[in-house]
């Protein structure tokens, strides 16, 4: 069912060399770009109308209004199923635990005698949120993207998913209720690239935004892309991935079930095991099958993911060469599963999310480990991080010097401005002393 990338014997390539040799979904978010260029100008110049348009154009319904009624908000949580309300206030409150405690306080350095440098962290003042709504529904996602905006302190926070034609052109309820859970009032139904051209622009009823965040389709990708500068974005998110480092002690059907798990999000989904230990990759490959069979989504999802090109078992000759592997893959996900695997853990460089032995599966980072899961894909976690309080803050720099401090470091700044060939920058200081500017200066 999942092909195999043989790597023992040889030694292995350094860099580029060694990720052109791993496993990767196509996606080709350049090529989508040239696609929702129109949709987004369509939004600029039509607003409003033009997300009712694309709503039945591409969701199938006709909606009266993008922002979601209050009404609908407060009906989606009374009619929630209470053991769904419980299970997501608990992942909030993981959730708040575990970002709160990334709140960064002001902080002064005394550089010299009279001259300081504070760094103040300052919110954005509003940002558009995504939860996606096409193959599932994702309400671990509202919590995912709120819950550090408002740990953050952001004021003004704005959600959107797409249309559903089965709920008379609302979000589905379940992402209503979290909303409600969560204290969001505005949201809207609006899906793919017109919610990120909704927040960027603004329209008639929806505010422009500093900053969108939250997974989605290659068709959000695009709009990020096409956006960027003018807002800001988390991430270019891809398809999912979960990568697997194990040995001979992980157990065939924990690994064949946590690739599964992945795999049945979508059919371009990533699903890779990195072993040493042949018999374990056979015990994973004859273990799929059944529980495959055992489960949904089998054909349109499941099966188009494990056989596609970005899924693999990747044989290695002991675990520093799979650490090498999975450095070159940066997993979104990645799970160590060998002896000692906190110390293995410790080793790696890139991931977006690590998950430490048997007993801590990518499900349970997605939703109630506290973790964020909105995370880094494609390779992008070689220089990227998850979606975090800090990804709403903004370090401000404040520079706070006194005449005596400042003349005791004039020259050197008159040096450098010299040698950059930009005199006037020498100037500003010379002037503050009343030095005299040499003429040609």
């Amino acid at each position: 069912m999942i092909s195999r990338i043989d790597l023992r014997g040889d030694a292995l390539p350094e860099g580029p060399a060694l990720r052109d040799l791993l496993p990767r979904a196509d996606f080709d978010v350049q090529a989508a770009l040239e696609k929702v260029r129109p949709i987004c100008e369509d939004v600029h110049h039509r607003g409003d109308a033009a997300l009712i348009d694309a709503a039945e154009r591409f969701d199938g319904v006709r909606l009266d209004q993008v922002r979601v009624p209050a009404a609908a908000l407060t009906r989606a949580l009374d009619e929630l199923d209470p053991a769904v309300r419980a299970a997501l206030e608990e992942s909030v409150r993981r959730a708040r635990t575990v970002h709160r405690a990334q709140r960064r306080s002001t902080h002064t350095t005394q550089v010299v005698p009279g001259g300081t440098v504070t760094e103040k962290w300052v919110p954005v003042e509003r940002v558009g949120l995504y939860a996606p709504g096409g193959r599932s529904v994702y309400p671990s996602s509202v919590i995912m993207n709120v819950v550090p905006a408002q740990e953050a302190g952001v004021a003004s926070i704005a959600l959107a998913s797409p249309a559903q034609a089965d709920f008379g052109g609302l979000p589905h309820p379940t992402i209503l209720a979290a909303c409600a859970l969560l204290g969001v009032d505005e949201v809207y139904a609006a899906g793919g690239a017109t919610a990120v051209a909704m927040f960027a622009y603004g329209t008639e009823s929806c505010a422009p935004a500093n900053m969108v965040t939250g997974p989605g389709n290659i068709w959000v990708a695009a709009a990020k892309r096409y956006f960027t500068g003018k807002i800001g974005i988390d991430a270019e998110a891809g398809p999912t991935e979960i990568a697997v480092l194990a040995d001979d002690t992980a157990d065939p059907v924990h690994v064949a079930s946590d690739l599964i798990s992945q795999a049945e999000h979508d059919p371009l989904a990533a699903a890779v095991l990195v072993t040493d230990s042949v018999a374990l990759a056979d015990a994973v490959d004859k273990e799929l099958e059944p529980q495959v069979a055992a489960t949904r989504h089998v054909d349109d999802r499941i099966v188009p993911a494990l056989t596609g090109r970005q899924s693999a078992i990747v044989l290695v000759d002991g675990i520093d060469e799979g650490l090498r592997v999975v450095d070159a893959y940066g997993a979104e996900h990645l799970e160590i599963q060998t002896a000692d695997a906190a110390a293995v853990a410790g080793r790696v460089r890139n991931a977006g999310a690590i998950f430490i032995g048997p007993w801590a599966p990518v499900s349970l980072g997605d939703y109630a480990a506290g973790s964020n899961h909105v995370l880094p894909t494609g390779g992008c976690a070689c220089h990227s991080s998850g979606l975090s309080v800090q990804s709403f803050l903004r370090g401000i720099h404040i520079v706070d010097y006194t005449r005596e401090a400042l003349a005791d470091v004039a020259h050197h700044v008159v040096t450098l401005a010299e040698a950059e060939d930009l005199p006037a920058h020498g100037a500003a200081i010379k002037a503050r002393f009343d030095w005299k500017v040499p003429q040609g200066t």
